[in-house]
Order: C-alpha cells, then sequence, then structure tokens
C-alpha cells in the first residue's frame, strides 16, 4: 500500500479579493468538510495510509480523528510561520515521507508554494482559493477515490499525471523563485497588499497558459491568443500604451479594462529579462521587489507537478472493474 498526502491550507480563500472584489470565502470548517470526504473516498479505493500538513486549526487532524481507525496517520509540523513557508515546508516533508500523490486545498498560491518545495510532486490540486487556474474544481470524494487509487497501484499515475509547466525566476543577487501560471512586472515599489486589483500599474506578463474562461492575470492573455498547459511554450504580454484594451475578470466578480501593447508566443528556454525598479508577482500575489537597475530573468520550462487527471483516473478503475466485485 502507498501513501497519501494532504495539505490544507488555512489561510487561502480568505484574502482582500473578499473585500475589493466579489471571490467566496471558504472557511477552515468547509475546508474540514471537503478533507472529511477526502478520506471517504481514499478508504473506498483501498488505501489505509496518510501524512498530513498539521496546520494550526487542526483541519486535517480533525476529519482524521472523524474518520477512526480506517487509516494509519502521520502528522508532519508546519514551521508555524502562518505563511507559504508553513506549505513549502510542508512538502518537503511530505516529499521525505515518500508520498505516492498529494492533495492539496488551495488555490495558486498554495499550489505555487507546494511546488517551491517540491517541484515535480505528483498531486490532486483542489481549488479552495482565490485565483484557481491551476487547482480544479471536482467533488472531494472522487478526488479522494483518485488519489486511493493510484497510492494502491490499481491505477499507475504515469497513465493519468501530466507534467505542468513552471516560470523559473532568477533575480540578480538574490534566491531564485518560480511560478506555475504568470509572472508579473508591475511599476510599484512595495509588496504592500498582494493581490493584483490595479492594471494601470502592470508592464510585463509572462503565462504559461492564458485562459479566457479563467479569473486573472491569465484570463487577459486568454482573452486575446488562448493556450493550454499542453501547448509547448508561453505568452508574453507588454501591458500599458492603447494599442488594444482587454475587459478582463481580474480577480472574482472583478473585469477592468487592461492596455496591451503586444502579445507573443514564447519558447522554452527563451530569456524574459526585466529590470527594477518594481515588483514581481507570481501567481496573482506581489512577491518580490526589484531595486532600481537590478535584473531579473523570467524563462519557461516543463519541469513543475504532475497533475493528476481525476476523471480519466475514474475511468480507468472503471474498466479495471476496481469498484466492482
Amino acid at each position: 500500500m502507498g501513501t497519501i498526502g494532504i495539505l490544507a491550507n488555512p489561510a487561502s480563500g480568505k484574502d482582500v479579493r473578499r473585500l475589493v472584489a466579489r471571490a467566496s470565502v471558504f472557511d477552515n470548517q468547509e475546508k474540514q468538510a471537503i478533507v472529511r470526504r477526502i478520506l471517504v473516498g481514499l478508504i473506498a479505493a483501498g488505501a489505509d495510509s496518510v501524512v498530513y500538513m498539521d496546520d494550526g486549526h487542526g483541519i486535517v487532524r480533525t476529519a482524521l480523528d472523524d474518520a477512526g481507525s480506517a487509516l494509519q496517520r502521520r502528522a508532519v509540523a508546519a514551521t508555524e510561520t502562518a505563511n507559504a513557508l508553513d506549505t513549502i515546508s510542508a512538502a518537503r516533508a511530505l516529499q521525505d515521507a515518500g508520498c505516492d500523490v498529494v492533495i492539496t486545498l488551495g488555490g495558486d498560491g498554495t499550489n505555487r508554494a507546494f511546488a517551491l518545495g517540491w517541484r515535480d510532486a505528483p498531486m490532486i490540486p483542489m481549488s479552495t482559493g482565490t485565483n484557481n487556474v491551476f487547482p480544479v474544481l471536482v467533488e472531494a470524494t472522487i478526488a479522494g477515490a483518485a488519489a486511493g487509487l493510484i497510492a494502491t497501484g490499481k491505477v499507475p499515475i504515469t497513465d493519468v499525471a501530466a507534467q505542468h509547466k513552471v516560470i523559473e525566476v532568477a533575480i540578480e543577487g538574490e534566491r531564485d523563485d518560480a511560478a506555475l501560471i504568470d509572472a508579473v512586472l508591475s511599476n510599484e515599489r512595495f509588496v504592500g497588499a498582494r493581490a493584483l486589483l490595479a492594471p494601470e500599474q502592470l508592464t510585463m506578463a509572462l503565462l504559461t497558459r492564458a485562459d479566457p474562461a479563467a479569473v486573472g492575470m491569465t484570463a487577459i492573455g486568454g482573452l486575446l491568443a488562448p493556450l493550454s498547459d499542453s501547448d509547448e511554450c508561453g505568452l508574453l504580454l507588454a501591458l500599458g500604451g492603447n494599442d488594444t484594451i482587454v475587459h478582463a475578470p481580474i480577480a472574482p466578480g472583478y473585469y477592468r479594462d487592461v492596455h496591451v501593447s503586444s502579445h507573443r508566443r514564447i519558447d522554452f528556454g527563451e530569456a524574459v529579462v526585466v529590470e527594477g525598479p518594481g515588483v514581481l508577482a507570481f501567481d496573482g500575489e506581489r512577491e518580490r521587489v526589484l531595486r532600481p537597475g537590478q535584473k531579473a530573468t523570467l524563462r519557461l520550462t516543463r519541469s513543475g507537478p504532475w497533475v493528476v487527471d481525476v476523471v480519466k483516473t475514474l475511468h480507468l478503475a472503471a474498466e479495471k472493474g476496481c469498484f466492482t466485485r
């Protein structure tokens, strides 16, 4: 039997976009209910071992207590910083624990932090955040069943997972960084509130996918030149000017006009160099300040997490008769 990792971010789904825009709130009680359904799916698929991040709110721990003795469980401690470092450290611990697949509850920011800790993790990212381009909307019971089928070897992960694109970010004189969906440069000098809600301050965006049916920076590119994760390229936007105005949903319930001076597809490995002063945002949140004259080099690679196709997993399980007696 294999092992399933579970990470529920207690901070996801609660940021400033609930005040400025119309984003939904995912409270910790709802996340706990989601985890309970995940555990039901795991057990139905025959899984018996869980390793989890034990956050300060006890989201997964309480759900496991409710599940009784059907599952072996082991906790990995968070760093207790109440920020992305918790997720990064938990990702490393789940990798060290040898998890066959990990279920994450959060948005793009949560999953970016997880990938910083475990770059090529096998995972099912479940949407409980704000910008939810990377994580998927899927019923938790079925997500749990898919993870259980993989962990027990009934469905090989190599048959149902695809590796995601990543934007590698090398910042002059500082630690490297990465983004799963988008890297954006604004002309601001300070991080401030992390959400990107003022499109007039944006100057550049590099996208791994451009989705007209999504929300956030990816929607801007998607409404110009749609690009999927399976496409072997990215999309580079020069923002500002008066060439094209895109009316895009840059946050849930929040459309704004975004000025785009040019856009083009960009190949893997091609360098995009930007220079400060400014602030780099990754996956919808401001993260790194560039000093005047400081450069950052962005490159697209396919070296990210292996994301499980839940629907494909259950179809293969049905063909194999995994749930029939």
